[in-house]
């Protein structure tokens, strides 16, 4: 994101739009003579002049919604590759900070760090000591992420979407606007007024399949490519997160663990009161 605003990028974009301008002015024409009652009428019947000649509410709308999906699919593009999601630097970079135990370092990298992987692991280590909290967090972070991604994206589909029922639009008012004409004529107007109309009117339908054809194409590559290098950069955040796993304690022979209840000791068992002993008598002996 932060190479896209810079000055080079916004140029290129605009040097495609000036090209995607010319190449439909310098389209194919050819001039049309139409007679009505010995007047003889020259229409250009060039698509630009075509387009030109429609400029109405739904053409601007086109023409809007053509600059923004083109925006999309430019940023889509620039954004969704691997050295922007999982870069290898930074990867190497926290795996170091991990091995030299540089933990303070690492939540401060991870936290102004714009990557995937970074944004992944920067709640995890805010989480520790606790592994279950810390791989809580990360799971949470890397379902906002990946769902953040696809809701950029899913822009081009709406796009895509309105493009052809827009085309329609303008198509309908512009056969309405023909056959008003052929009606204000009496009836009267030539099939090669009447067909040019109708040109007109398809215009239309032409922009909103312009429009939809390449938003649908970019996001169904697009909706591809963040579902794979997402999956790959959560792989990578887990591997690092088992890195900085915390040893697990065990409980040392007669220490009670932390929270555990005392165990009461056991009760002595009853004794019973013995008998004293009968003297043994002695064949002879003095009672």
């Amino acid at each position: 994101m932060r190479g896209y605003a810079n000055s080079r990028l916004r140029q290129a974009l605009l040097a495609m739009l000036c090209l995607g301008a010319l190449f439909v002015i310098a389209g194919p024409g050819f001039a049309q003579t139409t007679g009505d009652k010995g007047n003889e009428v020259t229409q250009s019947t060039s698509v630009f002049s075509l387009i030109m000649a429609n400029r109405d509410p739904v053409f601007f709308t086109i023409v809007g919604l053509s600059i923004w999906g083109l925006t999309l699919i430019i940023q889509g593009f620039l954004v969704n590759r691997p050295s922007v999601i999982m870069p290898q630097r930074t990867i190497e970079t926290i795996r170091e900070m991990i091995s030299q135990r540089r933990f303070k370092e690492l939540i401060d990298f991870t936290e102004t760090d714009p990557s995937f992987v970074s944004r992944a692991l920067n709640p995890a280590l805010k989480r520790a000591p606790s592994f279950n909290s810390m791989k809580e967090a990360m799971e949470t972070a890397i379902g906002e992420q990946t769902a953040d991604q696809f809701r950029k994206i899913e822009y081009l589909n709406i796009i895509g979407n309105l493009g052809p029922l827009l085309g329609l639009l303008g198509t309908v008012i512009g056969m309405i606007d023909a056959f008003l004409a052929l009606n204000a004529s009496g009836g009267n107007a030539s099939p090669a007024t009447l067909a040019f109309g109708i040109s007109k009117a398809l215009v239309h339908t032409m922009l909103g399949l312009l429009l939809a054809v390449p938003c649908l194409a970019a996001f169904g590559i697009l909706r591809t490519l963040v579902d794979k290098y997402t999956v790959r950069a959560s792989m990578i955040a887990e591997e690092l997160l088992l890195m900085i796993k915390p040893a697990e304690a065990r409980p040392a022979a007669g220490v009670m663990r932390p929270g555990a209840m005392p165990q009461p000791a056991p009760a002595p068992s009853p004794q019973l009161p013995r008998k004293p002993a009968q003297p043994i008598p002695v064949p002879g002996a003095q009672l």
